[in-house]
């Protein structure tokens, strides 16, 4: 199916937000939208650090347009889920397990309520998730797409395990809450993304709403992702046992590409494509990228998240 364009800073009709409440009273921002027909199947989206869902209309609207019912919501602490210091720009985290905890209790709840097949398409740091999620055991969920998946970090030439050692000492120093660089670098040049009306986009949305805006991660937010990170060793992933798609590229400037291809030969129904270039963010790169990546991935929806 091709992609049709639409217009990106726009809530197309149909999509509502409201409120989602975590166990510990914390309000997610959540949305749904169901398609014009009877639903093939329903699909959970899953943004990563400093996401909102605003972002990613584009890539939305073409699995609404395809027949899925659709739903998410924004990790607490950024986007449309409140935030955790006083400075709203700052993505913090002192810790993944909430996250965790509130994905845990959302797809529980959207498995009750939904029609399937059900499939989680994922990106970057809401990938780990719901790898961590799905090698605890659970059920219910039929296929996964992880995009750019968080399995390890590095920073140029500075791998995770040094990131981590490196956090670790900030914390010790009381900078926890202090944020790692003194701008949003996602905005710089191609490094999310080498498509520059889409960068724009996400410019234009923080300025409109600046309620979802966030900036850079602090110290505390790379110290829990190593930690997190760590609690998933490859022997884990074993354990996954449902079809999955790991997309990334070669020489991605936040997550280890590396780590990304031994995962999926860690997973005994794993399927890997990998590309050129330097894209983090795959669904929001230029056509040149994105429109096959879609592809690929409403080919494996089509034949993965299908029960017999």
């Amino acid at each position: 199916m091709t992609a049709q364009p639409i217009d990106r800073r726009i809530v197309p009709a149909g999509m509502r937000f409201s409120e989602w409440r975590a166990a510990d009273g914390w309000r997610l921002r959540s949305f749904a939208w169901p398609p014009a027909r009877t639903p093939r199947g329903s699909l959970l989206f899953l943004g990563g650090r400093g996401d909102f869902v605003e972002k990613y209309l584009e890539a939305l609207a073409h699995w609404n347009d395809g027949g899925w019912r659709l739903d998410g919501f924004d990790w607490r602490g950024q986007g449309g889920s409140g935030r955790h210091l006083a400075d709203p720009l700052i993505c913090h985290q002192a810790s993944l397990e909430p996250l965790l905890a509130d994905l845990a209790a959302f797809v529980d709840h959207w498995c009750r309520t939904t029609p399937g097949p059900r499939a989680i398409v994922a990106h970057s740091m809401g990938a780990h998730l719901v790898l961590r999620l799905l090698a605890t055991g659970h059920r219910g969920i039929d296929a996964a797409v992880l995009a750019s998946p968080m399995i390890d970090i590095r920073v140029g030439a500075v791998p995770g395990r040094a990131l981590g050692a490196i956090a670790r000492v900030a914390g010790l120093l009381g900078l926890g809450e202090r944020k790692v660089w003194g701008r949003d670098i996602g905005d710089v040049g191609g490094r999310m993304t080498s498509c520059p009306e889409r960068r724009d986009d996400k410019i234009w949305w923080k300025a409109c709403k600046p309620e979802i805006a966030t900036g850079p991660p602090s110290w505390g937010w790379v110290r829990a992702a190593c930690r997190s990170i760590a609690s998933l060793p490859p022997r884990d992933l074993v354990a996954v046992d449902i079809p999955v798609l790991m997309l990334g590229t070669r020489r991605d400037p936040v997550v280890d590409a590396r780590a990304i291809a031994q995962a999926a030969a860690s997973m005994p129904r794993a399927e890997l494509m990998m590309l050129d270039g330097t894209g983090h963010e795959l669904l929001r790169e230029a056509d040149a990228v994105r429109l096959p990546v879609l592809d690929r991935i409403d080919t494996f929806l089509a034949a993965r998240a299908v029960r017999a």
